[in-house]
């Protein structure tokens, strides 16, 4: 199959999934139909699906993560010993894990193409990241709590593992239990790390997108804790902290004295 042969496939199976959906036209141009798949994708409840689709998904899947440009850690270039900060997709970045900012179901967002961390890490995972989450909370029993995590594999992102925790959400002004508990998805993640023997982890913004946690204080308490693990356990984890709006980058690089060590070259 060509990448939209495999597409087309896709498309059409998961629109039999949903008969409520019989009347979609599909696109004819490759946007139109990359948008209705991964719409399709966000909307599909976790449930099993054949191992002719899971083949499909995965050649599909894999091969436009490709495209984009898969980036390797070992190409980027750390600010200081043991951590690095890297402007891109996290989708596309080849670490041991990377961190996902989920909600409190854990099942991914099922808003349509939207523009969230979670969308697009369960988008370019699969479908099963959805079935393997929904186990998680089957034998939980309940929803997840702001400021723990749980680990799943990362299916077909480059990475081995995605690491889902559920930051605070802001209420009218930043409270000293918001700061304790975003500090506990970083502690939580580390320590899903120890014991899974991870050597390295990507962590994006966790709770300054739709949770709206002010960007600047969010990075000095990743960075603050993040510092603290590696002193009080000695630990040899590499940290990437991920970022995608340059005003995060600009955060981050002035917290992490980036344009400083430069300069001082």
């Amino acid at each position: 199959m060509t990448q939209a042969e495999r597409r087309l496939y896709l498309i059409k199976e998961l629109l039999k999934e949903q008969p409520q959906y019989a009347g979609v036209e599909i696109p004819k141009d490759d946007k139109g139909q990359k948008c209705l798949l991964r719409s399709l994708f966000n909307l599909r409840m976790p449930s099993p699906v054949g191992q002719a689709f899971i083949s499909v998904q995965d050649e599909y899947l894999q091969e436009e993560t490709r495209r984009k440009g898969i980036t390797d850690l070992a190409d980027i270039q750390p600010v200081e010993e043991g951590i690095c900060l890297w402007q891109g997709d996290i989708t596309t970045l080849r670490c041991d894990a990377i961190v996902n900012a989920a909600n409190s179901q854990m099942l991914g967002c099922f808003a349509p193409c939207h523009g969230c961390i979670d969308n697009a890490i369960h988008t370019f995972s699969g479908v099963q990241l959805r079935l393997a989450c929904a186990e998680l909370m089957r034998r939980q029993g309940h929803e997840e709590e702001t400021g723990k995590a749980k680990i799943t594999p990362a299916f077909n992102l480059p990475c081995r593992y995605v690491l889902h925790t559920v930051g605070p959400i802001m209420g009218d002004k930043l409270t000293e239990r918001d700061e304790q508990l975003l500090a506990s998805c970083y502690h939580s993640c580390l320590e899903l790390c120890e014991r899974n023997s991870i050597k390295s982890v990507a962590f994006c913004c966790i709770s300054t997108g739709e949770f709206h946690f002010p960007n600047d204080k969010a990075a000095e308490i990743a960075i603050k804790t993040i510092k603290e693990h590696r002193e009080n356990v000695r630990s040899g984890i590499e940290v990437i902290f991920n970022v995608f709006k340059d005003i995060d980058l600009d955060i981050y690089k002035n917290l992490l004295g980036v344009r400083k060590k430069l300069s001082d070259k």
